[in-house]
Formats: C-alpha cells, structure tokens, sequence
C-alpha cells in the first residue's frame, strides 16, 4: 500500500520515433520538491521538454483516495441505499468496482517501485514482508476478533476465525504482482513497441496462466452433494438452547456458476474449511433468500437451504483470478514509466481500457456472467477497463490540465489510504468512540450523530447518507492534517 511517485516528462509531438524510457527523477511522495524544482504548473507547462522539471503523478494519489472513498460510502450507506451495495450475485453495481480499483492501482504503484532494483533478492524480502503484514492485518481486523459497530465486545474463538477478507485480497494480489515485477521483467531498455512488449511479455504470460488455471478449475473441477451445519434455537423449551442440524445440498454438476454448485466455494470448502468462511453471503440478498431482496431481509417460504450456507467472497481460486487485476494495474504502470509524454500515456491507456470493456461483454455475450463473489474473467476485464478509464481521466484532469482543488481532499486521503482504510472502513474508530457512552451504550457519539442527522432530514435513508458523506469529509481532513504534519502510515 507504498503510495509511489513517478515523474511527468513533457508532453511533446513525439511518439515512438523517440526512446520510449526517458530519464526520470522521482521524488518522495510525501515531500514537497525541492525549491529548485518548484514553479508554477502553466510556466512549467510552457517550458521545452527537456527542461521541464520531475512533478509528482498527483492522479494515482487522487485515485486512490478516491477508491477508498467509495469503499466507505458503500460499506456505510449501502445497507441504507441497497442500489449502491453489492449484486447479490451476478451483475455490476457501483460497489462492484471499488475492490478491483483498489488492486489495479496497487498494480500501477507496484510497477513504480520495483521499477529500479539493484537488488532483486532485497527486493524480495520486502515484497514478501510487506505482503505478510498486510495479511496478518487482514485477519485481526476482519476475521472475527473485531465485532463492529453496535457490539461492544471483541475476541473470536480460533475454531471459527475467517483467514480471508479484503487485506488478504490485497496482500495475495500485491505478492503476485510484486513477485512477477522483480523476477519476469529482463533489463533490455524500451525504445520501441516491440522492445516494450519483450520486456514485459512474461508477465502477462504469468497473468494468462493464472486466468487459464480458474478457467480449468472453475469449469472442470466436479462438486459433488456436500453438507454444512446450521445453528437453530428452540423456543419451546423453558431454557432456549442452540442446536446444529445438518443440511445437504445437492450438486454433482460441472461449471455450474449458481451460489450452490459452483467451483470456487468447493476450493474454500475443502482447503480452508466450512467454519473459516464468511457467514453472511452477499446471495442472502437474491430473491430466492430474501423477499426484500435485492437487500436483506425474511427468507421467503420454501427458500433453498443454501440460503443459509457460508461463502467467502474473498476465497481462495477468487482471489487468484483478482491477482490479474493488479496484473492489469502493473501494465498501466508501464506505460506510465515508459511513455515520455501525456499524448501517449493516454493512448495507450484508452486502447487498453477499451481492449479489457469489450472484451468483458465478448464474454458476457458468449455466457461468463459479471459475478463479484466468484470474481469471474468477465467481471475482470469490465472492472479492470473501467478503473483504466477512470485513471485516464483523472490523469487529465490532475496532471494534464492541472485542475488539483477539486480533489485535494481525495488526494490527501490517497496518501494515507492505508490508515484511512483501517480507521474507517474496518469500523476501528467507530467502534472505539462507541466504547464511550451515557448510560445506555446507545447513547454515544457515534450513533447521536447519525440519529441527529436523520431526525434533520426526516428519513432515515437520507440522514444515514448525510453522515457517511460527512464520515468520509472528516477522514479526508484527518489524512489532509497527517499530510501536512508529515506522518504517513505505510506497512
């Protein structure tokens, strides 16, 4: 989660008729240039190529704030605004885009930092450091010890803990790619398309593999009729005790892409166990779980039992095939490395993005739904598009036109994206403030807040609404005053 810089070359005529590697010079993201390197964006816009002075790629720290942004606007306010939350199984969402951006602009970081690497063994160890810290991270705070909001009380009993969550995600998709930067990229200098495509062309042999071996495993592997438990209460008796009853769920399918059937819970099943996995699916939320579906609510009568069933949806084969994303960010990384000025840099990013869009609904067409939980090679390529879209036009807006205001809050969330992350959309801080109460633990600051707010706009909907855009104001404050104090959480 290392927020990296990477130097702006000029914007000339030019395009591969010049050596594509320019000679850059980075600066620490989180350091103001130097006096000799400062001047104002329009002269600097106005001076020779070469004279041009290195600037920071503002873009990639506004494009990361932004991402984790929306991670708290969609985790806060979709239980509220259900069309904002996840699909309950197939098709796209708003918050069906925030993860992978979130992947392949670690991907584009990745290609930034391991760009110069006198030391590929160093090198490694701290990819490999990094990637341990962020998982055993992932697990403290989304495995089960932390309880969240409205429940003051932590710990989770080791036979039930989650191994996999968002964190992880990340930590397993960095690795990947990080691993994939130090060892499959050769030295040669790029000067050409061709000597661009030799450099990297490893990696995406490594980015085809991984995709071939889901697509294997997801329609080859057989699941057969398998059995989980449930945990039912009887009221009947004078001391309500819990019991576990056993459900059965048939299959004995092939490349079935249902919420029952499918490959990837079989791999989580099998390899990590029915107790480590997430206990509350996003597929309670289908019409065949909920009659208030596409939110949650009462099962509907006669609902299948696989309603009740665990799914991590950060398991295992998903998390292989999310690892292309930040593949796709490390593409874009090169470009950005490589390509001396705007002109290029946008097209080549604009073509990619809509090689990865169209490609997505090819697949669509041909029967490969958008599917999240499953993090299908559709569902891939559309995501994977879309955040290149959305870094070509931030990377206008910023860093071509210098338009910077709009987004300095973002930008310095951005820079603290990882702090911000574990504050805010783990519900650490929430849940710490409401350790602080007035008698009643509903009596705390956290929900006065929010029940205020929906008192003011008479609707519990818009209130709720108000104060995660009002929760998301503050953290970007609070990165914007960490910022300018110099303090910078990285692992």
């Amino acid at each position: 989660m290392d927020t990296t810089v990477v130097a702006i070359a000029g914007d000339g005529d030019d395009s591969f008729r010049r050596p594509l590697l320019a000679h850059t010079e980075e600066i620490h993201p989180y350091e103001e240039p130097p006096s000799s390197q400062r001047a104002p964006l329009d002269a600097a816009a106005a001076q020779p190529e070469q004279q041009r002075k290195s600037l920071r790629v503002a873009s990639l720290d506004v494009f990361r704030g932004f991402t984790v942004a929306m991670m708290i606007l969609v985790d806060d306010a979709g239980g509220a605004w259900p069309g904002i939350n996840h699909a309950p199984w197939f098709g796209v969402t708003m918050a069906d885009f925030v993860m992978p951006a979130f992947l392949f602009i670690i991907g584009v970081s990745a290609a930034v930092v391991f760009k110069k690497m006198p030391n590929k063994t160093a090198a490694t160890k701290k990819a490999m450091v990094r990637a341990i810290k962020l998982f055993i991270l992932g697990v403290i705070l989304q495995g089960g010890y932390i309880h969240g909001r409205h429940k003051l009380m932590y710990g989770v009993d080791l036979d039930q803990i989650r191994w996999l969550g968002v964190l992880q995600r990340i930590a397993i998709g960095y690795f990947l790619a990080a691993i994939s930067e130090i060892w499959l990229v050769n030295n040669n200098s790029v000067d050409s398309p061709v000597s661009f495509v030799k450099k990297y062309f490893m990696e995406w042999i490594m980015a085809m593999m991984i995709t071939v071996l889901y697509v294997a495993l997801v329609f080859g592997l057989y699941v057969p009729n398998w059995e989980f438990k449930v945990k039912i209460s009887n009221p009947t008796l004078s001391t309500p005790i819990s019991l576990v009853e056993m459900k059965t769920i048939h299959c004995g399918v092939r490349g079935s892409l249902g919420p029952p059937c499918n490959a990837v819970g079989l791999v989580d099943r099998v390899l990590l166990g029915e107790n480590h996995l997430y206990k509350n699916p996003v597929y309670k939320r289908t019409k065949e779980c909920s009659i208030n579906s596409p939110d949650y609510g009462p099962p509907p009568p006669n609902a299948p039992d696989w309603c009740l069933a665990p799914f991590d949806p950060e398991g295992l084969l998903s998390t292989l095939m999310a690892a292309v994303t930040c593949f796709v960010g490390l593409h874009f990384g090169h470009v950005l490395i490589h390509c001396k000025n705007h002109s290029q840099r946008m097209l080549f990013w604009l073509l990619a993005s809509t090689v990865l869009t169209i490609f997505a609904f090819l697949l669509l067409l041909l029967g490969m739904p958008f599917s999240k939980p499953l993090y299908t090679v559709s569902y891939m390529l559309l995501t994977a598009g879309v955040s290149g879209f959305l870094l070509l036009l931030l990377y206008y807006i910023v860093d071509v036109i210098h338009i910077k205001k709009p987004f300095i809050l973002f930008q310095w969330m951005g820079m603290n994206a990882l702090i911000v992350y574990v504050l805010a959309a783990c519900e650490l801080f929430p849940t710490l403030i409401q350790g602080f109460y007035w008698r009643s633990p509903e009596n705390n600051l956290v929900d006065i807040t929010e029940s205020l707010l929906q008192a003011i706009f008479h609707s519990k909907r818009w209130g709720t609404l108000a104060f995660v855009l009002l929760e998301i104001v503050f953290w970007c404050l609070v990165a914007g005053f960490l910022h300018m104090k110099g303090v910078y959480l990285k692992l």
